[in-house]
């Protein structure tokens, strides 16, 4: 059987991956994309959307349980956890439906199977009617990546899950355990304890969200703490004797071991790229930590191969895959092309209260050398967020005292992860803070904060 060609072969149809495809399609290229499980990849089937659509659930039944602040009523509140995890799992399926209308829109060719790259310009598609032999001068990585699991700490989908066995419980935790607190781990630690399970969290890291701005972070666990959780710093799971409906944790804290009882634990220890079986040893392609080596346009080194998204490394987020998507497209046909600039790439945590942040935290400017001014609004300062009962948050802003350069941006509290793009823009825009001050934010909205931040970072606050 004669070769299909192509002049764009795209690897997963993940937010890199699908928007690879669109892109090149866009451009005038003929496009197909493999895929071997779901179009969406993680994030549209089992990472970003679902989670929202979960934690969503849990803040209306948090609300529910403030009905009188808000003089309503609300009795015998309660919830069906299968139909909370059935509406995730149709939010889900109709985006990834979604997904297929748009491959058709834009006259992209779909091979559902396992892809290998048997030598350049080629790829071979396992599929369920046999195989299917590839050409084309381009190709794209967008596999994506999968959860890390630690020895002995492995899933079993029963006593220990990960995200996948946690977007789908057979069970509701009565006592969870959830063994790391980036942005997986801390959002699956807010959804269930807020239906209620008496929740831990374990950091080997000096503070929850070890990414985050230390203050942020500083403030978020208490907030966390606040809600009943416990957090556990500077620790480490160290073994898991798992038995009939328990586990018992063993867990290193201050050079101690302590033993705790959960019956259920949740694995957020980070991530691990999809990188086997694609062929890409004996390609010559370099792959560090189960991550493809590229350069600042994501190029691996061999001609016309090029890897996106959380395949190419950190930050591992849908929204710097996409960008890397729409930039290789645009490269492979001469246009002027855009690098990702990780200090420009927003990061998201859909906790309660929500975290989200811009560029450098504060230490991290200091360590580079810049000569800092920084401001800091609390939300309990602002009339929106009394309004809508949420005054637990607040708004931090970081620039370069000589230039008035927008450095970071870092925030806690409600509608957080809305509000970040306005300091992605301003350091897209090498906005200064004349600029920032000098525009005229809507009242009453949280985005006032974000104004007030930077007038306090100048002396210049009104309303503190």
């Amino acid at each position: 059987m004669a070769a299909k060609s192509f002049d764009l072969i795209v690897i997963g149809a993940g937010p890199g991956g699908y928007v690879a495809a669109i892109r090149g399609a866009q451009l005038g290229m003929s496009v197909a994309i493999v895929e071997r499980e779901h179009l969406g990849g993680i994030c549209l089937n089992w990472g970003c959307i679902p989670t929202k659509a979960m934690l969503r659930s849990s803040e209306v039944f948090h609300l529910m349980h403030r009905a009188k602040e808000f003089g309503l009523k609300a009795d015998n509140v309660g919830y069906d956890l299968d139909a909370v995890v059935k509406r995730s799992r149709q939010v889900a399926g109709q985006l990834s439906g979604g997904i297929g209308h748009l491959m058709k829109k834009n006259k992209v060719t779909v091979f559902m199977g396992a892809a290998t790259i048997p030598a350049k310009g080629k790829v071979s598609v396992k599929t369920d009617k046999g195989a299917e032999e590839l050409t084309a001068k381009n190709i794209v990585l967008a596999t994506g990546a999968r959860a890390r699991e630690l020895p002995g700490l492995e899933a079993d989908g029963d006593l220990v899950w990960t995200y996948k066995h946690a977007l789908e419980p057979k069970h509701m935790p009565k006592k969870l355990l959830v063994i790391g607190s980036g942005a997986i781990g801390i959002e699956f630690a807010s959804f269930y304890n807020t239906l209620g399970a008496d929740t831990t969290v374990v950091e080997v890291m000096d503070r929850v969200l070890p990414v985050e701005d230390a203050e942020i972070s500083d403030f978020a666990k208490k907030s966390f703490e606040k809600q009943g959780m416990k957090i556990m710093q500077k620790a480490m799971v160290k073994q898991l004797d798992r038995a009939k409906g328990k586990v018992t944790a063993h867990i290193e804290v201050g050079g101690k071991v302590e033993k705790h009882e959960f019956d259920t634990v949740i694995s957020a220890v980070g991530i691990v790229g999809n990188v086997e079986g694609l062929g890409l040893e004996e390609l010559g392609v370099k792959v560090d930590r189960t991550h493809v080596v590229t350069d600042e346009f994501c190029r691996t080194g061999v001609d016309g191969l090029y890897a996106i998204g959380d395949i190419a490394g950190a930050p591992w987020l849908a929204h710097k895959a996409s960008h890397e998507g729409v930039m290789v497209a645009d490269l492979i046909v001469g246009k002027h092309a855009h690098p990702v600039k990780p200090e420009t790439i927003a990061g998201c945590t859909y906790c309660h209260p929500q975290v989200a942040s811009v560029g450098y935290t504060e230490a991290k400017a200091k360590e580079l050398g810049y000569e800092i001014k920084v401001g800091r609004f609390p939300f309990i300062g602002n009339g929106k967020a009394i309004a809508l009962g949420e005054q637990e948050g607040m708004i931090k802003t970081i620039f370069d005292a000589k230039t008035g350069e927008l450095l970071g941006a870092h925030m806690v509290g409600a509608e957080v992860t809305e509000l970040i793009q306005g300091y992605v823009v301003g350091r897209q825009l090498e906005t200064t803070e004349e600029d920032l001050m000098n525009t005229v934010f809507p009242h009453p909205t949280l985005s006032e904060m974000m104004h007030e931040s930077v007038l306090d970072a100048y002396g210049r606050v009104i309303h503190m």
